[in-house]
């Protein structure tokens, strides 16, 4: 079977693979997904405008974070209980982000430990990066801080977007709850996919957050694991404890789920050293603004005091180079590595990427634009 060609081939190709149970997760946002759909729409606004001619090709599509440089302007962003998707699919997707020369970022909601990524990423020198939540007091994120740390994480990213969680009704219908539970249905959706069945749940069975069996006690069940996620929101965070984690973080730190100035702003005056505008990919607040247009207006009053990440519907290189013409430094990937690990493991994570590094390159050379650094907010036109 020949690989697919773009990113909509290879989620075809994860969707026959997975119980739908199990693609409504990976898939779904919340309530009536409108902000789902709004970051994929918003890339529609805007047009390209060419300066052609440069008189050289594309020479290079790296950037440089912090004296990390990356050979792409792409990150794999964090994402939790990949495990469900595909054995060991954190590692995988480690091991795919690295091997395109971009950086991975693992949750604390991954199924493999801190410590266990990080010797994926030691194996092929990629950069190490990891994000927090802030689950419970401060105690328990500064372990896993401090784990990170001697782990040889190089970025903090602290997500502070999902202190309740959002309303997911494709979950709710499906009663999927950080756990696939064992229902009639469940089973029959197992049995009608034979090749994750026999590849993924019989061998392996439902994935745990190993990050937090240190707190839950070392012979704790997924299913107690996930009640402990559910138990442990924290939804009075506030932005003292930014501004601590920050005193207690010694390299880059990045604040995840930024969509206004305000909050861009204040993130700058604790200390941040980057911010990651995002929606949480449509699975938070519906009816959230979209991630371009939040992008752009950030962008504008941030004046390149901070490294300016996003995420929210990149399925296409056109979608990044739009993004890194509004302003950003480079651009977090969620669901579209998702589709190639799920479908293939490591090596349709891999797929993802070399298609969404050829459609970049491609269109830098067709705009006239020899590095990501040229490109401007005058190469792209906007509909009223």
């Amino acid at each position: 079977m020949s690989a697919p060609f773009n990113i909509d081939g290879w989620r075809a190709r994860a969707k026959r693979r997975l119980p739908s149970v199990v693609f409504d997760y990976l898939e779904g946002g919340a309530e009536d997904e409108a902000t789902l759909r709004a970051n994929r729409e918003a890339f529609r606004r805007y047009r390209f405008v060419p300066d052609l001619l440069p008189g050289s090709p594309v020479s290079s599509t790296a950037v440089d974070w912090f004296g990390e440089q990356l050979a792409v302007p792409f990150v794999v962003g964090p994402t939790g209980l990949n495990g469900i998707f595909w054995p060991d699919a954190d590692l995988a997707l480690a091991k795919a982000a690295h091997g395109a020369g971009a950086a991975f970022a693992l949750s604390s909601a991954s199924n493999v430990s801190i410590e266990a990524a990080a010797a994926a990423a030691a194996a092929s020198n990629g950069p190490r990066w990891f994000q927090l939540y802030p689950w419970g007091d401060r105690g328990l994120s500064e372990r896993l801080m401090e784990r990170a740390r001697a782990a040889g994480y190089t970025t903090l990213i602290v997500t502070v977007d999902a202190l309740l969680s959002g309303k997911r009704e494709r979950d709710l219908r499906n009663g999927f709850a950080h756990e696939l539970r064992t229902t009639p249905r469940s089973v029959w959706q197992g049995m009608t996919r034979p090749r994750w069945l026999f590849s993924t749940w019989l061998p392996h069975g439902m994935p745990g957050f190993e990050n937090l069996r240190e707190f839950a006690g070392p012979r704790a069940t997924p299913a107690q694991l996930a009640a402990f996620v559910r138990d442990r929101k924290n939804p009075s965070f506030a932005w003292d404890d930014v501004a601590y984690f920050r005193q207690r973080w010694d390299g880059p730190l990045a604040v995840k789920g930024v969509l206004c100035e305000g909050d861009a702003k204040r993130a700058q005056q604790i200390g941040a050293d980057a911010i990651v505008v995002s929606n949480h990919g449509g699975r938070q607040l519906d009816g959230a603004i979209d991630t371009l247009r939040a992008l752009e207006r950030i962008a504008e009053c941030n004046e390149g005091r901070m490294k300016l990440l996003v995420d929210g519907g990149f399925r296409r290189g056109t979608d990044i180079v739009k993004a890194l013409a509004l302003g950003a430094d480079a651009v977090m990937l969620g669901r579209a590595p998702l589709y190639g690990v799920a479908a293939d493991g490591q090596s349709g994570a891999a797929g993802v990427l070399d298609i969404l590094r050829d459609e970049m390159r491609r269109t830098l050379g067709l705009l006239g634009c020899t590095a990501p650094d040229q490109l401007m907010r005058s190469h792209l036109d906007v509909d009223s």
